[in-house]
């Protein structure tokens, strides 16, 4: 813990989370605005697996795969794809320093509340092992094997799991902060 609470005092500069938070969801809007319209143009209204918080399965992917062509397979594989590998590293490193800098406002960075800061991370590397799969099944369709969905359907829902407890704790940090905000009026 004493390395982690080390690199998260070095790095929680107000101007540092506000230029990754700007560029992270610069990065994110990006992708929500242009790549995956662009790839969903092909999926006759099906969603893309990285948009499936709950997972899939085989005939899932088979149907969206079959579905989104030839073409569509490959603008998930040479659009969507290589933005949602930028994205990973900076939803990570920004939404860990992010709520360590919150933890720093209420003097809880030095204590066990600290591996919450962990989540985000927990999600990147879950979107990059998700990421992977994607691309192992786009490069063997129509040979996808249950193994590769399963895998991959698993980082999917570990992703989607770590992101969601991460935004509940930092909308309770944001709650304690207020409080004491109006405590202190």
């Amino acid at each position: 813990m004493n390395r982690l609470v080390k690199f998260l005092e070095k790095n929680i500069s107000g101007k540092k989370i506000l230029s990754l938070f700007t560029l992270t969801n610069v990065v994110y809007l990006f992708m929500l605005f242009v790549t995956i319209p662009k790839t969903m143009r092909f999926s006759n209204e099906m969603k893309l697996l990285d948009m499936l918080p709950t997972g899939y399965n085989r005939d899932y992917v088979n149907e969206l795969f079959r579905t989104l062509g030839e073409h569509g397979r490959e603008i998930y594989l040479t659009n969507q794809i290589p933005v949602d590998m930028i994205y990973p590293l900076l939803f990570g490193l920004t939404y860990s320093l992010l709520l360590a800098y919150f933890l720093k406002k209420l003097n809880k960075l030095k204590s066990p509340f600290t591996y919450l800061c962990l989540l985000p991370i927990i999600a990147g590397i879950a979107d990059y092992l998700e990421n992977i799969g994607i691309i192992t099944m786009l490069n063997s369709y129509p040979d996808l094997t249950e193994t590769i969905v399963n895998a991959t359907n698993t980082f999917s829902v570990i992703k989607s799991t770590s992101t969601s407890i991460f935004f509940i704790a930092l909308i309770v940090i944001f709650i304690i902060l207020g409080i004491k905000f109006v405590k202190k009026k």
